[in-house]
């Protein structure tokens, strides 16, 4: 009896002690320390091969560092197709009709409001620190977008669109002026962006997109200023291509801009707008897409070897923007696009993209004839178009997300 009285005991202690052990639902990473740091060194490796030696750091008011960097030591140049090489020399021409008159150079970046420049033969790169990799869903997909951003027929990945385009013909080129805001973005795996799209292939897994405009993308850069961006690709986003200057790709050519930099200053609701011009064009001669912001200020150009479609034209222009609606609260985000504020409220309230051109084949800039415009959901964020002869082909676009008509 007392033998069988202990063994009761026992198994009861061991009942007990069960009760109380901590169960890890399946789906619950536990933390491993070694993999931690094994992460750790990856993220290190990688920011020494993004963040190149400079000869001079300057340190921008919201924080940023630019560092100015020899510019044939730019990321770029990792690229087997461009190892050893330098930057080349800006076209002989731009496109015919340009004319840098209409555009504003009031709006420029943070950083310059320092005085300081970054000395000739390097260019300004935003440095990439660890808490910038670390936002990312991971380290692979760090710099890109998790999902193909260009409207198709219907919406993907929760990508929200109010876009002009032009299609059915051959384009070596756009220009536009945009107005900056800094629209309120309420999740931090969403993001707002207004820019022009220069596309070729299908949308199918060959797409080829060269993209440049500004954007809010508290993932990308940890806070909520409008900064000025580009993107390329040649695989519909899957494995090629990247944010600014993240992977070899784009050659920057300009010590004044630095991509991914904040954009000042911004425009106001009923009060001053400050905008900015970008024109992206084939170079007749070389075949490169090359990029200017402001007042003929060349950025520089995208390789044509980065590309299929692209070697020979693009066939679509998108002009407009677009947003992330993540559904992270089970209802539609309340990120704004453009300044928040729907296409009927017009100049000062509204965001906007004036003197919309495209160039053809013969490197002349021409106005829209056939402009189509979408907007994916426009309960939620609208786009009208306009032509006046000050402005020549314009859109006025954007809205508030989330609202009584928009859930």
């Amino acid at each position: 009896m007392a033998s069988s009285s202990s063994s009761s005991k026992i198994l009861f202690t061991f009942v007990c002690i069960l009760m109380f052990v901590p169960v890890v639902p399946k789906n619950v990473t536990t933390f491993n320390p070694m993999q931690e740091l094994k992460k750790l060194k990856r993220i290190k490796n990688h920011l020494k091969k993004i963040n190149k030696p400079s000869v001079k750091t300057i340190k921008s008011p919201d924080g940023d560092l630019i560092d100015c960097v020899l510019s044939h030591l730019q990321p770029a140049f990792d690229h087997l197709k461009l190892k050893g090489q330098k930057p080349l020399e800006p076209p002989l021409e731009r496109p015919k009709g340009h004319n840098s008159s209409d555009e504003n150079m009031e709006t420029s970046q943070l950083w310059t409001q320092t005085n300081e420049v970054c000395p000739k033969g390097t260019i300004p790169i935003r440095r990439t620190t660890e808490n910038d990799v670390l936002r990312a869903s991971s380290l692979k997909r760090f710099g890109r977008k998790i999902v193909r951003g260009v409207r198709r027929d219907t919406t993907s990945g929760g990508h929200e669109h109010a876009v002009a385009f032009v299609n059915g013909g051959q384009y070596y080129g756009a220009k536009a002026n945009i107005n900056v805001w800094a629209p309120a973005v309420t999740d931090p795996y969403e993001f707002s962006l207004s820019q022009i799209w220069v596309i070729s292939g299908s949308f199918g897994n060959d797409l080829n997109t060269v993209e440049a405009g500004w954007q809010v993308s508290p993932e990308l850069y940890g806070d909520g200023y409008p900064r000025f961006f580009t993107y390329w690709t040649t695989d519909a986003y899957q494995t090629t291509g990247c944010y600014n200057l993240l992977c070899s790709g784009f050659v920057q050519t300009n010590n004044r801009i630095a991509i991914g930099a904040a954009i000042s200053p911004r425009s106001s609701y009923n009060s001053k707008q400050f905008d900015i011009g970008l024109m992206i064009w084939k170079d007749p001669r070389h075949g490169h897409w090359w990029l200017q912001f402001g007042s003929g200020l060349l950025i520089g150009y995208w390789p044509s070897f980065l590309f299929s479609h692209l070697q020979r034209h693009a066939s679509m222009i998108q002009f407009g923007g677009e947003i992330v609606n993540t559904r992270s609260r089970g209802y539609h985000t309340s990120t704004q696009m453009g300044s928040g504020h729907f296409a009927d409220e017009g100049f000062g309230k509204a965001s906007y993209f004036r003197n919309l051109k495209i160039v053809d084949w013969d490197n002349s800039l021409l106005p829209l004839t056939n402009l189509h415009l979408l907007a994916d959901h426009p309960n939620c964020y609208d786009i009208k178009e306009g032509k006046n002869n000050v402005w020549g082909n314009y859109i006025y676009y954007g809205g508030p997300g989330r609202n009584g008509r928009c859930q």
